[in-house]
């Protein structure tokens, strides 16, 4: 479409336009039922077909047997910041969690909430320029929590840590489905949709049944991933539209040739902008150490905030919206998921080195 602009917003983010199109030509009528997905019941066989399928295409996309439970519920993933520890984190007993950024942060707040908390490692105290490689896990925890990707610092684990046979968490709503990793490492992981697998509204968490016999007795009904899991993600009505271009993302994923075609795109992509911050470290301030560096939200800064702010000005009316970095350490951000297509990169990495020669 001619309006369409490349979309570098980190979240909400860009969906495949394909999926969009398909969406766009099946929201009045749903395979024939007269009706949107928005509108039919979540008991007809038509929704059992998009959930039962999205499992499966999860299922089959990241290599998990059927000792995996998906589901699909509401509340993002820092509504999972609290779940996690309430059906974990027993009385008494300690989890390891390891601090890299926001959201990390995040979910140690709302895990000291409910029980004891280990910090393993961190990067606070550099600003989380990295992601720390020596961690002090206790033999003990109940399991060890880790953020895949941080959205807002630019780091993203590269080898995730050995947990042994304490159960790993992660936090994988910013990198899910970009490359190949063994997924049979962790026995939890969940998900945001609005980076890499769908719009806002869902959050995909897959859970081991290994993992899911451990959850905590005396929780609230829907506080239970036991409840969700028995029910198939349908004990009361769950975010149906949401799941639905879940299902359409995963099925791109698939059609591009799965994780190892989506892998080689991603690298593609984050070589060319990471190529100019290092051809350019002056100019294009990286803030994180090389053996961090996220392969989804690439970070920079200028020489100043006046040049920032005209890149990023001058970017958007060009085309290219989004890269804005947060707000709270300003700068630049690249956010390259997952539909951000290599013609997207190209064309920003060409207007970098032009603002470059022309300020």
């Amino acid at each position: 479409m001619a309006n369409r602009i490349f979309n570098f917003n980190p979240g909400p983010a860009t969906l495949p336009t394909e999926v969009l199109e398909i969406v766009q030509q099946e929201l009045l009528d749903y395979k024939g039922t007269g009706m949107s997905v928005m509108e039919i019941s979540h008991r007809s066989a038509e929704f059992d077909e998009i959930n039962d399928t999205c499992n499966a295409l999860f299922r089959e996309i990241l290599g998990l047997d059927e000792s995996y439970h998906v589901l699909f519920m509401g509340g993002g993933a820092s509504t999972q910041f609290a779940l996690v520890p309430l059906n974990f984190l027993p009385e008494g007993k300690t989890a390891a969690y390891v601090d890299t950024g926001s959201w990390s942060s995040k979910a140690i707040k709302e895990a000291k909430l409910v029980g004891n908390v280990h910090l393993a490692g961190s990067s606070k105290e550099s600003n989380y320029d990295h992601i720390p490689r020596d961690l002090d896990i206790p033999a003990d925890a109940v399991y060890l929590h880790v953020t895949s990707n941080n959205t807002i610092f630019g780091t993203q684990y590269q080898a995730f840590p050995d947990s042994g046979s304490i159960p790993l968490i992660c936090d994988m709503s910013s990198d899910i489905a970009s490359r190949c990793w063994d997924f049979t490492r962790f026995d939890m992981i969940y998900a945001g949709a609005q980076k890499n697998l769908g719009p806002a509204g869902v959050t995909a968490v897959i859970i081991k049944q290994s993992l899911l016999d451990k959850c905590a007795d005396g929780n609230p009904t829907m506080f239970n991933y036991k409840t969700h899991a028995e029910k198939k993600s349908q004990y009361n009505t769950p975010p149906a539209f949401p799941i639905y271009i879940v299902k359409l993302v995963l099925e791109w994923v698939k059609k591009q040739g799965g994780l190892e075609a989506v892998e080689k795109v991603n690298t593609a992509k984050k070589e060319r902008i990471y190529q100019l911050l290092d051809l350019h470290p002056d100019y294009y301030r990286g803030t994180v150490k090389p053996d961090s560096r996220s392969w989804m939200n690439i970070t920079f800064r200028l020489p100043n905030e006046d040049l920032e702010k005209k890149f990023i000005a001058e970017a958007k009316a060009a085309g290219m919206g989004g890269l804005k970095g947060h707000r709270s350490v300003g700068g630049v951000r690249v956010s390259l998921y997952n539909a951000m297509p290599l013609a997207g990169v190209e064309k920003l990495a060409g207007f970098m080195e032009e603002f470059k020669k022309n300020n």
